[in-house]
């Protein structure tokens, strides 16, 4: 009963109190983050949200603040991440106030105040079917891995996490997650895969640990732009 219908409730109800409360701070993020990246502040992007009665992962476009620049090589191609991640950047990232404009996609239904973070497309292509389990409820901004350790625990770890929290969804845990959240969020902690300035990739790990071979890695990446394709038509 909670899962079905007071979880969605409970999502637009809070997610507005929210919004109307972090207004403040959401414009003043927008008007520094304009200035910080010398034009529009927001980040847009697809990423896997909750199954559809067709058994495919809806793709939907995620609501971030930009923290990193456009700046790209003599060919055109985007400087890696660690040189365009600004110092506005990271700070907003080890706030996770970046984060917050999700709100928008929460009372939207596209996401749930707590969940599985959405991952990218090209990570859910190289998720096995009963990792792929997440997605049978809507992505949440914050979830049961992130409260478990976040980007310092392993992909086996998150995801395990994901699919535990899919098969035990409850109030008691929800208000559980929000209140051990905050306590993440004050923190700082966790915000980066160890080594490096961003989470790395699903596949990128796989690849790099030996699970799967280059042929595979390719295909999978290649499966991941066919369904970004679609969603640009």
């Amino acid at each position: 009963m909670y899962a079905g219908f007071w979880k969605r409730l409970l999502d637009i109800i809070l997610s507005s109190i929210a919004v109307l409360l972090l207004s403040p701070l959401l414009l003043f993020l927008i008007v520094v983050g304009a200035v910080m990246m010398k034009g529009n502040p927001f980040f847009f992007q697809w990423r896997p949200g909750k199954k559809g009665k067709d058994g495919k992962e809806a793709i939907f476009r995620i609501i971030k603040l930009r923290t990193m620049t456009n700046e790209r090589d003599r060919d055109g191609n985007l400087l890696p991440d660690a040189d365009r991640l600004t110092s506005f950047g990271r700070f907003i990232r080890s706030t996770s106030m970046d984060e917050l404009y999700q709100l928008i996609n929460v009372l939207k239904g596209d996401m749930s105040l707590i969940g599985p973070r959405p991952q990218l497309v090209r990570d859910m292509v190289f998720m096995t079917e009963q990792e792929r389990k997440r997605h049978d409820v809507r992505p949440g901004i914050s979830g049961l891995a992130q409260i478990r350790g976040r980007n310092a625990l392993s992909w086996e770890g998150r995801l395990a996490a994901d699919i535990e929290y899919v098969e035990n969804i409850s109030f008691a845990g929800d208000a559980k997650i929000i209140w051990e959240t905050i306590g993440k969020v004050l923190k700082r902690e966790n915000t980066n895969t160890e080594g490096m300035d961003t989470s790395e990739d699903y596949g990128d790990y796989l690849f790099r640990i030996g699970k799967i071979d280059e042929t595979y890695y390719q295909a999978r990446q290649q499966e991941a732009l066919e369904i970004l394709r679609e969603r640009e038509v």
